[in-house]
């Protein structure tokens, strides 16, 4: 391949997508023998192969295998009258009947896979025609019948259903052309007709449902279909292919192809939903979806997929690495997720194996970058990883040949230090040794929340600034993951500011996990695109949020917003409850040793009484947790009370863990210390009523009903001593030179950085620099005269910035591309060309 093509594809652009797929037409011997290559491939995958499946590593797996079917078996057999499985009740619930599917596809799994000492069920036909008999049965009675089906979750129609059908029969393929020959056909045409969201019982690109992980999941269900039609599926292959492509191709906001907003960004962002950050939940479903398809089209001649490996490695690295903490996937791009009992530690299992299989798909460096992350992360996780739980027994085989090469170094693929603006879905990723800060944000671009089928009951305030401090050494499921959103108020958690009022879930508002009102002109149905707008996941209503990044020091800022349902109120019915945000404007500076927070304008238009969150941390109930600190007249403080705070100090000496918060200029702190217990169905109506207690601190400053707009300035220090926070004053901390709706600013004279965020139109000074017009901007001074300066438009809709450093002139050393440098009148000028750059920072190095 040549340079030129190899950049082109590594890009991925819409125009280099079909050079991936082999030019037609191939004989239909050779598209026979293709079909077959990829369903041995499939059964490969899931039933593991004969060498995967003696290592003693995967006998968990093969274990659990045969125990699932073996289950499963014994449910049919205690059947009753018009059941398949004892006690699943089918005709009214899709869940049940996507369940179903699934214990067939789990029986059958069991008769394909090889092992040591094979088991009873390997190969047994009987049990393989009974599984074929099932699906005969459910096609008859409760499937196949398109009147009465489509109830309930489309995904399980579309998606679900047609995924455990499609492996099912994959895994059986030969019995079933022995058997029942027309029962591929059947199924094929019932689903295809259950592509409601599509076009002809096609892919349809320009439905909302089509998109992102949902399409890369449609359009696999499909490739195996074609597979299973054999010489004649050729074209539904390519078809599938042509239109899962399209989700390698970075979204480009600008010219979005089928009006599609999900995806991956150019910076590391992932969106589903059109505008929910969800890395850590269908990103990583993407990404399993599509390591998949490339090792399922191994060695056929339908596409050819080490063209794609490229991307989906620029995927990991950008996207998902970042969000990687010592083996914990960040709350910040989980969505609904957050609620789920799982947590943090499984989601990145599922990332690890994907990660594996890339590895395998790739040669010499590369290949070495992947398993050295293996490795960093089975040895920095808190939590051991279980492989067992990996999809694949191969998968599991590969992953124990990398633990077990002492060739290979653990290595992450992140630096020791670095700052990472996913500006394209609002959220940023600040890392150090010893901690990361996650922050959410949200916009008229993306949500505040998401909210759905009664997963995430209390989300009101998830993006509004919530922050996540992410020590080194800790257990996260004891700092955060579903216990934290239990037990912690979702008024006040860390980083929000929020009126003081009390919110009812949708269940509560509505009796059901949805608003129900079809006969409006807005059309509210489970589904429906209003629901989804003003329920699900609302978007807020500023436009300001963004930063910009400067090697490994970052600003944000972000205008605090109401969210869409508030502002159309008067379109809305007279029943649906709307809620108003509490007003604030707010900087976060990301440096060293500290996390420097400004805000401004805090307070609520309707005169109600505001909070903000300085953080809230959790502890287990018999921890040693103690808060120490000192007033601002010198005397010392301990445990909970309000006062007027210099420092405070919380630390957990069972974890060996402790937080500081210095108060630069800031009104009095208010800190409570208590016991929470709740159970975890407050957040989610599936979880199990489990009791939680967690010690719960909280710091926040309150502010009355009908005060005035306050400012607030303070700085959060992970793993801080005593010691370090009585000495943090005078020449070597972060100083405040500006807090105000139109400007913030600090300084630090460690790295030499002044950091500035502009809000409002017009011209800002502070420090020597002149901004025009609302912009992210760092300067940082070095020796020799060198000045590196970082500029990021947050609003997203600016042609140009301009900056002014007054002082003697500067010259370009180095420079982005857009980045031009003049001589002015009083210093250097500094004009970035923004337009189009969707919150991308731009750096240029001056030196005098």
């Amino acid at each position: 391949m040549d340079i030129t093509r190899r950049r082109l594809l590594s890009a991925l652009s819409a125009a280099g997508l079909l050079s991936v797929l082999p030019a037609l037409p191939v004989s239909a011997a050779e598209a026979a023998a293709d079909s077959d290559r990829l369903l041995a491939n499939t059964v490969g995958i899931f039933a593991g192969t004969t060498g995967s499946n003696a290592r003693p590593e995967t006998a968990a797996k093969l274990a659990a295998i045969e125990k699932t079917a073996r289950t499963n078996l014994k449910s049919m057999d205690d059947a009753g009258a018009g059941e398949l499985f004892a006690g699943l009740v089918l005709g009214t619930d899709d869940a049940n009947l996507n369940t179903a599917f699934r214990r067939l596809y789990e029986i059958a799994l069991a008769t394909r896979t090889p092992g040591p000492t094979p088991s009873d069920l390997y190969g047994d036909t009987a049990v393989q025609r009974r599984v074929i008999d099932g699906l005969g049965w459910l096609h008859e009675r409760h499937y196949g019948d398109q009147s009465k089906g489509y109830y309930g979750n489309w995904f399980n129609w579309e998606i679900g259903i047609s995924q455990h059908v499609s492996k099912t029969l994959a895994l059986l393929v030969d019995e079933v052309r022995t058997y029942r020959p027309g029962l591929i056909a059947t199924y094929v045409t019932s689903m295809d007709a259950y592509l409601r969201n599509g076009t002809d019982g096609d892919v349809n690109l320009d439905s909302r449902f089509h998109t992102g992980a949902n399409l890369a999941d449609i359009t696999t269900n499909r490739i195996l279909q074609g597979a299973l039609i054999g010489a004649d599926g050729g074209a539904r292959i390519r078809k599938a292919l042509t239109d899962q492509l399209t989700v390698f191709v970075t979204i480009d906001p600008y010219r979005l192809r089928h009006g599609v907003t999900d995806g991956y960004y150019a910076d590391g962002s992932f969106i589903q939903h059109a505008s929910v950050a969800y890395t850590g939940s269908y990103g990583k479903g993407l990404l399993t979806r599509v390591v998949q398809t490339l090792k399922i089209l191994d060695g056929t001649g339908f596409a050819h997929g080490e063209e794609l490996v490229p991307t989906v490695r620029r995927w990991v690295r950008d996207g998902f690495a970042p969000l990687i903490f010592e083996g914990w996937m960040m709350e910040i791009v989980k969505g609904r997720a957050v609620s789920r009992p799982d947590g943090g530690y499984v989601d990145v299992g599922v990332v690890v194996e994907a990660v594996v299989d890339l590895a395998s798909l790739s040669a010499g460096a590369d290949a070495t970058a992947l398993k050295s992350y293996v490795k960093h992360i089975r040895s920095t996780s808190r939590a051991a990883l279980n492989p067992s739980g990996f999809v694949s027994p191969v998968s599991i085989a590969h992953y124990a040949d990398i633990i077990g090469d002492a060739s290979v170094p653990p290595a992450d693929l992140n630096p020791a230090a670095r700052s990472v603006a996913f500006n394209a879905m609002d959220k940023h990723v600040h890392r150090r040794e010893g901690y990361a800060f996650a922050l959410a944000r949200s916009s008229d671009r993306i949500s505040k929340y998401e909210y759905m089928s009664g997963e995430n009951l209390m989300p009101w305030f998830q993006g509004d600034g919530a922050h996540y401090l992410y020590l080194s050494g800790q257990d996260q499921t004891q700092a955060f993951g579903v216990d934290y959103f239990t037990t912690v108020s979702p008024y006040g958690l860390a980083g929000v500011t929020a009126p003081v009022e009390q919110r009812r879930t949708i269940p509560e508002l509505y009796g059901k996990p949805y608003y129900d009102n079809p006969g409006h002109p807005l059309n509210f149905t489970s589904s429906s695109e209003s629901q989804n707008k003003y329920v699900y996941f609302p978007r807020g209503t500023n436009r300001h949020s963004g930063g910009a990044v400067l090697g490994a020091y970052g600003a944000v800022g972000a205008v605090q917003s109401s969210d869409a349902a508030y502002r159309d109120r008067e379109l809305l019915p007279d029943d649906f409850v709307v809620y108003r945000g509490a007003t604030a404007t707010k900087s976060w500076f990301l440096l060293d040793e500290e996390i420097v927070v400004l805000a401004a304008g805090v307070g609520d238009g309707a005169g109600r009484a505001v909070t903000t969150t300085v953080d809230a941390r959790t502890a287990l109930p018999d921890d040693q947790v103690s808060v120490t600190g000192e007033l601002r007249d010198g005397r010392p403080w301990t445990g909970a009370g309000t006062g007027d705070l210099r420092w405070l100090r919380w630390a957990n000496a069972t974890r060996q863990s402790a937080v500081g918060y210095v108060f630069l200029d800031t009104p009095e702190v208010r800190v409570t210390l208590d016991k929470v217990t709740r159970s975890r169905r407050v957040v989610r109506t599936a979880n199990p009523d489990t009791a939680v207690t967690r010690t719960v601190l909280g710091v926040s400053v309150d502010r009355a009903a009908g005060a005035r707009p306050v400012s607030l300035a303070y700085a959060l220090v992970p793993n801080a001593g005593e010691a370090g926070l009585r000495a943090y004053r005078g020449g070597r901390t972060p100083k405040v030179l500006a807090n105000t709706v139109r400007l913030q600013a600090v300084s630090h004279p460690g790295p030499g950085l002044t950091a500035a965020n502009t809000f409002t139109p017009g011209r800002h000074e502070v420090a020597g620099i002149r901004i025009e017009g609302p912009a992210s901007v760092l300067v940082r001074r070095e020796g020799h005269g060198t000045v590196t300066v970082a500029v990021s438009d947050p609003t997203m809709d600016r042609d140009k910035i301009t900056v002014l450093l007054r002082g003697r002139p500067l010259r370009a050393v180095t420079a982005d591309e857009r980045v031009r440098v003049s001589r002015a009148h009083g210093g250097t000028r500094i004009d970035v060309d923004t337009r189009h750059a969707y919150g991308r920072s731009f750096t240029v190095t001056l030196r005098g």
